[in-house]
């Protein structure tokens, strides 16, 4: 079959860095092809070169035979190429409909048709949003369903999702790869970027592998599974994806939580974290999980309820009193509330402990600046070029390590990662979860949040489950299956007082 596309011998180079080394790629009508690889593989370079935002150095781009020169990402689009990026690329202010139809809006917009085109489209789609809804206003996971949907108004004949999942519940994710299935059945060339391999291997047809700007090969998806897919992407077997935990002596109690409660999205939950332990909290999308976490960290208010650090109650009114106790938290939506983008690595790095690299009189000293976040990149294995960079320039997985180095710089007794590991790759969730277990082995208490039942099983010491906002139960390692959390973040009702939601 003729392909759609040819990428041939792409080579893309910045200052002295090569993200692409001579990239092969191609994409077939009627087909879902994967591209996948760790963070800093050359995925979304590749795919920025496809979709005409930046110009290879070397290479060819053939589309239906035919050599192209893309100018810009509006001769992709001529093209037929749409893309639907990681970042997202919506007007917070502005309609769900306005967004869908942002830069063919006519200059004199006839509401009631371009909210009714939006709403066919939505529809069309399954996708329960209103077209008259403000952007900004609604969770990131509907934003990045109004993102897709943006791609999904136009006549694509090539369509790439980079990391399209990352932020939808699992409902939403199905559906997502149902519009996959329906696209590749009209024709359309589907590219599907994602670190979540089990999603993967359910719609893909052919699957590339990159690691270090090069291809490391193209292979059928029925003639592969996911070990050695991983083996390609990082170069070691899928059981090194957890390591090792070192020894580690669980000690004082750090946190306790009682009768904690907010509205009916927190319902009197009581629980501990004790030094040296790392305690998941699981369940379903909209149990309550990420409001606790709020709570803890002062970022949502305490209607009832108590937070003791230490055997001592915390009045918390702001994130700034939670760090100032010594609590810390690496938040579900780290771009929008866990860094400042544009700002230098440096600059995130100490903003949260800024009385360290400062003088008596305010000003801040650059020598120890330089040293102390030098130390901690090296510590973390942070790839960068320098630490006067953007976190915008940083792939996921070491934007996370710039929210660690932030906490670790303000020192703390309790850290709390929400989806540590959301939009990351494999190489960096294992480094991810080697640097969780070094926290805990130090002292430090850990609660960790996570949709990915195999993670919390993979770093927990024990997990408790949310269901309907309050604690449903707990699961000591014995126990651990994606058949025993479900059960219990699907149970009916709310757990009673002196059962399982006080653990």
């Amino acid at each position: 079959m003729d392909a759609l596309v040819q990428l041939r011998g792409i080579k893309k180079s910045y200052g002295g860095v090569k993200a692409l080394r001579g990239v092969d790629f191609d994409i077939r009508p009627g087909e879902i092809h994967a591209l996948l690889g760790e963070n800093g593989a050359g995925k979304s370079t590749l795919m920025k070169v496809l979709g005409g935002d930046i110009s290879a150095n070397e290479g060819t781009i053939i589309v239906d035979g035919k050599t192209a020169n893309y100018r810009g990402p509006a001769d992709a689009k001529a093209s037929g190429i749409q893309m639907i990026h990681q970042e997202l690329a919506l007007a917070p202010d502005l309609s769900v409909a306005e967004n869908i139809y942002l830069g063919a809006l006519p200059t004199v917009i006839k509401w009631r048709d371009l909210n009714r085109a939006a709403g066919e489209v939505l529809d069309r789609f399954g996708f329960d949003i209103g077209p008259r809804e403000i952007v900004g206003k609604l969770p990131i996971a509907l934003q990045q369903i109004v993102e897709i949907a943006k791609a999904l108004s136009k006549k694509a004949r090539i369509i790439v999702f980079d990391e399209p999942t990352a932020v939808l519940s699992g409902k939403d994710a199905e559906r997502l790869h149902e519009i996959m299935l329906q696209l590749r059945a009209q024709g359309v060339g589907v590219v599907y970027i994602s670190h979540r391999l089990d999603e993967v291997f359910e719609v893909a047809d052919r699957m590339t592998v990159l690691k270090d700007g090069e291809t490391v090969g193209t292979i059928d998806a029925k003639d592969t599974d996911v070990a050695q897919i991983i083996s390609m992407m990082v170069g070691r077997r899928m059981s090194a994806m957890f390591p090792e935990k070192p020894e580690t002596e669980i000690g004082h109690e750090v946190l306790r939580v009682e009768n904690l409660g907010r509205g009916r999205k927190v319902l009197g939950v009581n629980f501990s974290v004790r030094a040296g332990e790392i305690v998941g909290l699981g369940g379903l999308v909209g149990s309550g999980r990420t409001e606790v976490a709020k709570m803890i960290f002062g970022a949502d208010p305490i209607e009832t309820g108590k937070v003791y650090l230490n055997g001592e109650e915390l009045r918390l009114k702001s994130p700034h009193d939670a760090v100032r106790a010594g609590i810390n938290l690496l938040p579900e939506d780290r771009k929008g509330e866990g860094v400042v983008i544009d700002f230098p690595i440096k600059v995130n790095s100490t903003m949260a402990m800024m009385g360290k690299i400062t003088n008596k009189f305010g000003f801040i000293r650059h020598s120890t600046e330089s040293r102390d976040i030098t130390e901690l990149t090296d510590q973390l294995t942070l790839k960068c070029g320098h630490i006067g960079d953007p976190v915008s320039t940083l792939s996921g997985g070491n934007q996370q390590k710039v929210v660690l180095a932030k906490w670790m710089f303000a020192g703390g007794e309790l850290i709390i990662f929400d989806e540590p590991t959301r939009g990351v790759d494999v190489g960096a969730k294992s480094e991810i979860y080697g640097l969780i277990n070094q926290m805990a082995a130090d002292g430090k208490a850990v609660l960790v949040i996570s949709s990915e039942h195999q993670e919390l099983f993979g770093i927990c010491d024990r997990i408790l489950v949310m269901g309907n906002g309050a604690l449903q139960g707990e699961l000591l390692p014995p126990d651990f299956s994606d058949e025993n959390l479900l059960h219990l973040a699907m149970a009916s009702g709310v757990a009673e007082q002196n059962g399982a939601n006080d653990v």
